[in-house]
């Protein structure tokens, strides 16, 4: 299994830029986690093959390349985009995004090929296939429904939190899951900002150590995601100041293989 967190902005140089204002995880080059920066830093490949989006939450940095992606595609494509979503989800992307306000309902809306969106509601709890991949979604504890996912390819099995404060039945599934090769939490803020992380629901070093006491395996390398740019050097600092074994930062834009 590949995964590659996908770049927000990017240096002069063309590399990207370690910053993470926008999430998005395509694992094998075909099946997007959330759509943050999915129109703006997806390869050609990934352009091509990924028409299955996994959508955990409706915050603006998780979905603001989603209607941009299909607009970009709209013309070409052969088959629609499927978002897969709570139906939670789906109705906030319908209300708040394609609402014919902010952008065109493509789910109402073809091209000379197919329609161009499809919606699958997804229940928490319930595995259900995308492409080549089993996926569960777990609920997570953050300001708005959302979802982590284990997901698994026969093969390989990871594990991605998504934004969460303090949660545990994600933990429960993670210990109880055989074979898990890699575990994806976030940690956006430094201690000194706690209170508004607990105000947000995510996660600071300290909150993050308590959660990984929650891990009660080994066998598994553990990557931290979602750190605010404004404050990544002092959160990594105190991250690396735990001192936890096989914990380590995710490199944005770098591929990972399983």
């Amino acid at each position: 299994m590949k995964l590659q967190l996908l770049p927000s902005t990017f240096n002069g140089d063309g590399t990207a830029s370690p910053g993470q204002h926008l999430t998005c995880f395509v694992v094998d080059d075909s099946v997007a986690f959330d759509a943050g920066s999915l129109a703006m830093a997806s390869s050609p490949l990934q352009k091509k093959q990924v028409r299955d989006i996994v959508i955990s939450h409706t915050h603006l940095d998780h979905v603001a390349g989603l209607p941009l992606f299909i607009d970009d595609l709209f013309a070409t494509l052969t088959e629609p985009v499927r978002i897969h979503a709570a139906a939670e989800v789906i109705e906030v992307l319908e209300r708040d995004i394609f609402n014919w306000s902010v952008y065109p309902r493509f789910s109402e809306l073809s091209n000379q090929n197919s329609p161009v969106l499809e919606y699958y509601k997804v229940v928490t709890g319930s595995s259900f296939d995308v492409a080549h991949l089993s996926v569960l979604p777990i609920g997570v504890n953050h300001k708005v429904p959302s979802s982590g996912f284990i997901v698994a390819d026969g093969t390989t099995t990871i594990a991605l939190t998504g934004d969460t404060a303090a949660t545990c039945e994600f933990w429960t599934t993670v210990n109880e899951t055989k074979d898990m090769s890699a575990v994806l939490i976030e940690c956006a803020f430094p201690n000194e900002m706690d209170e508004l992380a607990v105000l947000s629901h995510h996660l600071t070093p300290a909150g993050l150590e308590k959660e990984l006491s929650k891990l009660h395996r080994s066998d598994c390398d553990i990557y931290v995601v979602n750190v605010k740019p404004a404050y990544r050097d002092e959160t990594i600092r105190q991250i690396a100041a735990l001192g936890i074994q096989k914990l380590s930062i995710l490199e944005v834009g770098r591929v990972y293989e399983w």
